[in-house]
């Protein structure tokens, strides 16, 4: 469904009208979009036809809902009065005031005189209808104040477009009239800065169901909507109905989506001329203003943090070397992206082992943060120098999205070689010597580089976000 609503409003006189397209702005001082017919008789009428459709006033697109009276003049001022009521003072029916509300809506700013002619012999149809308790009547013989609208005589003079026009326009009233309902929906899931998640917007009807080719402006607070900078959007419903969906990445903590738009008002207003045996007129239903918003939370993407071990002689991978991972203090945990605490089974930070390619990996930690590790036992063959109370350690920062790497060398024990001492010296014994190093230099590990950071997930022993015992 296509929605015709202009955003431009002009005030005059004291009344909002809405922009008449060019077209309009330059006809005939009083008739604007529709039709001429023979004219329905009623009694002392003026000669010539009859008119279904717009009128201009002040260069303003309206439409009469005082059938028969004098057409609006722009040299009269108008003033918003109360509710629209029927030619014989009598309040509307609730669902037909709901549909002129939305048709006003709807319609009052088309540019086809099908449309124009529709609406106006709809509003004279619910308006201007007989009423015999009121003296509301047709006939030849009534005077324009209290003559009633033929509905068939004049729907039989229109052509067969702006019939169909009629019927398309009331069951689009009845099928999408007010009161509206607005609401927007956040994701449930985790929200990531710089990553984008489907919010909805639904505008429901109260009958149930959405409302399609509604006009909606969207203002993104910490967010904006994907392949644009600004912070405000210019939307449409689904012509279908279905709810507006929005791919929105959070720039911040707090992203939010604050919607607004105009729904048919449940009673429509009317303007009433300062002369009173003119036409009353309407614009628009008097809409409401309906807004509605949700927000979220939302988190720098997660890191990841890769562990190399190696010989720093001849660079092999070490597995079997047990490091523990901690925050920059060196002794409490590091956490994870939902605040959790990277602990083992005892609760203290987590010791993990690297595997088999001399490497452990740690995914989804909170970010930024400085992350160490500790070597708390050197693997098999390269414990003789090793120190529990200066133990290696290497520390770094993890950043959004990042991987950083940090690496750990070791130099191996030597082996024990006898050395044989001639008879009679001193010392008749055999002796070793070991030289035995433990390093954190960066470069020390093939492929590693100190603690830098890299763009892809490593092999090796991952540690996610549930650790085994």
């Amino acid at each position: 469904m296509g929605w015709r609503r202009l955003a431009g409003a002009t005030l005059a006189a004291g009344v909002t009208l809405l922009a008449l397209p060019a077209a309009i702005a330059q006809a005939a001082p009083q008739e604007g979009l529709g039709y001429q017919h023979e004219a329905q008789p009623y009694k002392d009428r003026p000669d010539g036809p009859g008119w279904s459709g717009s009128y201009v006033w002040n260069k303003k697109q309206v439409w009469c809902v005082a059938y028969a009276l004098k057409a609006p003049d722009s040299d009269v001022e108008y003033k918003e009065g109360d509710e629209l009521l029927t030619k014989g003072g009598k309040s509307l029916a609730p669902d037909i005031s709901a549909n002129i509300s939305y048709l006003l809506l709807r319609y009052s700013t088309t540019t086809s005189a099908d449309e124009a002619a529709g609406l106006s012999h709809l509003l004279h149809t619910w308006t201007a209808a007989p009423d015999a308790q009121a003296g509301i009547a047709i006939g030849a013989d009534v005077p324009f104040q209290k003559v009633a609208y033929d509905e068939q005589f004049n729907f039989d003079r229109l052509p067969a477009s702006a019939h169909e026009a009629i019927a398309r326009m009331k069951a689009d009233a009845e099928a999408n009239r007010g009161p509206w309902a607005a609401q927007v929906i956040a994701p449930t899931g985790d929200q990531l800065i710089g990553t984008a998640d489907t919010w909805t917007v639904t505008v429901s009807k109260q009958s149930g169901g959405g409302v399609g080719g509604v006009p909606v402006t969207a203002e993104l607070t910490d967010a904006k909507i994907e392949g644009s900078e600004a912070g405000t959007a210019e939307l449409v419903t689904p012509a279908d109905g279905k709810p507006l969906t929005l791919k929105v990445v959070p720039t911040g903590p707090s992203p939010s989506v604050a919607v607004r738009l105009d729904s048919p008002a449940d009673k429509p207003v009317v303007h009433v001329p300062a002369d009173s045996d003119m036409q009353r007129i309407v614009t628009t239903g008097g809409e409401k203003k309906l807004t509605a918003n949700a927000s979220a939370s939302a988190k720098t993407p997660p890191g990841i943090v890769k562990i190399g071990k190696v010989d720093s002689e001849t660079k092999k991978p070490l597995a079997g070397a047990a490091l523990r991972v901690t925050a920059a203090d060196g002794s409490t945990p590091a956490v994870l992206q939902d605040e959790s605490p990277l602990v083992g089974p005892e609760g203290t930070p987590v010791v993990l082992q690297t595997g088999a390619d001399g490497t452990a990996v740690v995914e989804d930690l909170r970010t930024p943060q400085e992350i160490c590790v500790i070597e708390v036992a050197a693997p098999k063959g390269y414990e003789e120098n090793y120190d529990p109370n200066a133990p290696p350690k290497a520390c770094g920062k993890v950043e959004p999205g990042q991987t950083l790497v940090l690496q750990l060398g070791n130099k191996p024990n030597k082996p024990i070689v006898p050395i044989t001492i001639p008879a009679g010296s001193e010392g008749g014994v055999a002796l070793a010597t070991a030289s035995f190093t433990t390093e954190t230099a960066p470069g020390a590990v093939a492929g590693f580089a100190g603690a830098v950071l890299v763009g892809g997930v490593a092999l090796g022993l991952v540690v996610r976000r549930r650790l085994a015992a």
